[in-house]
């Protein structure tokens, strides 16, 4: 009978359970090792078109907004932290960090020289910022008066051509009404955090807005609730020209579908229909009117959108970048730009906003990869 030494097989077995400890603290403590692979050969663009890496090891890189002197800031949701970019897409590309344990700082904004951060409840502002990105000042608080529930509470952030900040409140909720108006509403203040107004109601939850480069109107994305089947309600693409607008929520979606529990009460009610409808549960996040010259003309002033993907739906849909062409400042025609995020039903990346840069060419951020990818265009 052949002796069986055991030794080796419970030090493998030892050393096995080290190594796998180990992963699992790198994955707890490491998020950008939690970011997937990066597939851009999967992508599918128009003819002419070609993507890249701007910039990776982002984890969970959300929304995005230029400095005045090239610098990329990037904010989070989940990761606390707020990214300052430097030469991205070239070998001297530069990460810092320049916050972190904030409070699902997903939205970033940028006017004479300071940076603007939202927070859940409050809207940080970091002075003089490019010129001290390794060493960052403290920021300064210019209103922390926003509501503090964390249900569609993370916000986008951008400053219209009226000077004022444009700052979105979320519904608490799935689908309800809201004895606080602020709820379910776009907001807007001075610079320095006076004078906040509610802007536009009825708007479930906007990730993303951009104002007509012609006529200076408001567009925005919004989602629609959950829980009423894969194909409804759409998602929306919004215009709202003036202050004091109503777009539905929770009482209508879309152009004509009444909520189940509350399109009773004001079925009636005075509600600006979506400019156009987009599919259900894309999650319809950051949008651009692209303003540059590298692209073709058919797309200059028309709108792209970034669409986060679903997680309710029985076939998962969106992960994509899709294409709105206005023609003129109504409606418009949807449809597909860039995909191939989303493969075999499991997605390895998520876009969730867009920034035009001086070339032309159109950045996508991706949270679920942590990465910044570049679009361009050549003939």
């Amino acid at each position: 009978m052949s002796h069986i030494n055991h030794t080796p097989r419970c030090l493998d077995t030892s050393r096995f359970y080290t190594l796998l400890f180990m992963s699992l603290l790198l994955l707890a403590f490491c998020p950008a090792c939690r970011a997937s692979e990066i597939r851009l050969k999967e992508i599918k663009l128009p003819a002419g078109f070609s993507i890249e890496v701007f910039t990776a090891n982002l984890p969970g890189a959300r929304s995005m907004a230029l400095g005045s002197k090239g610098t990329l800031f990037v904010g989070t949701r989940r990761d606390g932290k707020v990214y300052a970019v430097q030469n991205g897409g070239t070998p001297h590309a530069k990460v810092f960090t320049i916050a972190k344990g904030l409070n699902q700082p997903n939205g970033v904004a940028f006017r004479e020289g300071a940076l603007y951060v939202a927070e859940i409840n409050r809207v940080l502002r970091f002075d003089g910022i490019e010129a001290r990105l390794a060493n960052p000042p403290r920021p300064v608080p210019i209103n922390g008066t926003f509501p503090d529930e964390t249900h569609h509470g993370w916000k986008f952030i951008r400053f219209g051509p009226d000077g004022k900040l444009y700052v979105p409140v979320g519904a608490p909720c799935n689908v309800c009404e809201s004895e606080d108006p602020r709820f379910a509403s776009i907001m807007r203040m001075d610079p320095d955090g006076k004078n906040l107004e509610i802007y536009a109601g009825g708007v479930r939850n906007t990730v993303g807005f951009d104002w007509h480069p012609a006529t200076r109107e408001l567009w925005f994305t919004d989602n629609g609730r959950d829980r009423m089947g894969d194909d409804l309600p759409p998602d929306e693409l919004n215009r709202a020209g003036t202050k004091g607008l109503h777009f539905g929520f929770p009482y209508r979606h879309g152009r004509g579908i009444l909520d189940p529990k509350f399109g009773g009460r004001k079925a009636k009610g005075n509600f600006v229909p979506p400019e156009v409808e987009l599919p259900a549960h894309v999650a319809a996040l950051g949008m651009r009117f692209y303003t540059g010259a590298m692209f073709p003309r058919q797309y200059r002033n028309q709108i792209f959108i970034a669409e986060h993907g679903s997680w309710n739906r029985s076939i998962p849909d969106g992960y994509r970048i899709s294409l709105v062409q206005t023609g003129g400042n109504k409606g418009g025609t949807y449809k597909v730009f860039a995909e191939g995020w989303l493969r075999n039903g499991t997605a390895w990346g998520r876009p969730v906003d867009l920034q035009v840069m001086p070339d032309g060419s159109l950045l996508v951020s991706d949270d679920e990869a942590g990465a910044i990818y570049r679009i361009s265009y050549r003939k």
